[in-house]
């Protein structure tokens, strides 16, 4: 039966797909089917998506696509989410394609890709910003709504001339979309950001279009790029300059345009580099980096061009914990809070605290702020007392200083916890 198909596609890649699918959960699609009731009849299913892709009968259902906040409230973005079916789909596709592009990925690009961590972009970065004096921050206007379909597949083609791959990821480019409305919309350009394929299809354009002309083109300049986020490190800023308006020219050619307000020069300014210009600062993943104070070895203090975390990450958190509300948790013990909230707080710190600590120190402490709220509420003979709420919770922290993940992050980085 299986050779009988116009397309070879074992079955086992569509259990594999399933197994990954599930794993990264995720919201329903237009359809309103969730992971788990697509798994309460898993056999069916997945032999309905395999029978249908190897005969060449998939066609991908409309996106459903809703507005989700920018960081620091910067306006929205619009994010493509996929039935459950159609993200099987694409992993399948995206487990035969990831393993060929990924050969061939410049060693300066990191975005979605394994074993090529956001955190390794940020060192990258930092490390180059003390080696040269300008950054050019690099903002792509609406970077997934605008890749050009025609130079997409040539990209694709250039690497696979497998025929269902090519079929269902010109399928899944047209696939129309669902507004919050109810209306389908077409779609002319772009592929949807939330898609399974997305990341991989947006990496490779970005390869041709950017990575590869900057090693023909500018090869003495580094840069890191995590999907259409860039940085370019220059000597000098007529050097700059010159790659500002070279790089415009050629994302016109590719049918992409910078954003006008977004993309900047920024001089790396610190004790050694001691010029005047209007802007000393970037955003990078989550961090933002400036002219900070630091010690340098043999105990001088100076200051460097550093990394921390942004404003707009600290913010999201506390507006994180804000919003779990722990105060109001007293219907359940401090351990099954710990366990409840300490995933995130060690994601937080994981991600946040590999370069200048303090940053993250302060915005943590919410945390315990709020655990005293949460003992003045549990406890008769603290709700008057917030002086002993706070005695109660550093008795506490001595007695079991690892229950939340921030008191031994707080005590390692030399801060007490705000009950103390």
């Amino acid at each position: 039966m299986d050779k009988a198909k116009p397309f070879d596609i074992p079955k086992r890649e569509v259990w594999e797909a399933f197994k990954k699918v599930k794993a990264n959960q995720g919201a329903a699609g237009v359809d309103g089917q969730s992971v788990a009731a697509f798994e309460a009849e898993l056999s069916d299913n997945l032999y309905k998506l395999w029978n249908r892709m190897s005969s060449g009968s998939y066609f991908p259902p409309p996106v459903r696509r809703v507005m989700i906040p920018k960081p620091g409230g910067s306006g929205e973005r619009p994010l493509g989410i996929p039935t459950v079916a159609d993200r099987v789909a694409q992993e399948v596709v995206k487990r035969y394609l990831e393993p060929i592009v990924e050969r061939i990925f410049h060693k300066d690009s990191y975005g979605y890709r394994p074993g090529r961590p956001a955190i390794d972009a940020v060192r990258t970065a930092r490390q180059r910003c003390w080696r040269y004096d300008w950054v050019l921050d690099i903002d792509v206007k609406g970077y997934f709504d605008s890749i050009d379909w025609g130079l997409l597949l040539k990209a694709v083609r250039t690497h696979t001339d497998c025929p269902w791959v090519l079929l269902y990821i010109e399928r899944w480019l047209k696939a129309p979309v669902r507004m919050e409305d109810g209306s389908v919309v077409p779609r002319l350009a772009g592929t949807p950001q939330g898609g399974v394929i997305s990341p991989t299809l947006a990496n490779l354009f970005l390869h041709y279009a950017f990575d590869m002309w900057m090693t023909r083109a500018f090869p003495a300049i580094p840069f890191e790029r995590y999907a259409d986020d860039c940085i370019c490190h220059c000597r000098s800023e007529e050097e700059a300059r010159a790659l500002w308006e070279a790089l415009e020219a050629r994302f016109v050619a590719c049918g992409l345009v910078l954003h006008p307000q977004k993309t900047k020069l920024v001089y790396c300014k610190d004790t050694n580099r001691r010029g005047d210009y209007p802007a000393q600062s970037f955003n990078f993943l989550g961090y933002t980096f400036r002219p900070r104070k630091a010690i340098w070895r043999g105990g001088q203090f100076g200051v460097s061009f550093l990394p921390a975390a942004s404003q707009d990450a600290l913010k999201a958190i506390r507006q994180t914990v804000r919003r779990w509300e722990l105060h109001h948790r007293s219907d359940m013990a401090l351990d099954d809070l710990a366990r409840k909230y300490n995933p995130y707080i060690r994601g937080w710190i994981n991600y946040y605290s590999h370069f200048y600590k303090s940053a993250l120190t302060w915005t943590l402490l919410r945390v315990d702020a709020f655990l005293i709220r949460w003992a003045r509420n549990k406890f008769k003979r603290l709700r008057l007392r917030p002086k002993g709420a706070r005695e109660w919770l550093a008795g506490v922290i001595r007695a079991n200083p690892n229950l939340f993940a921030h008191w031994g992050f707080l005590r390692v980085s030399g801060r007490t916890s705000g009950a103390v």
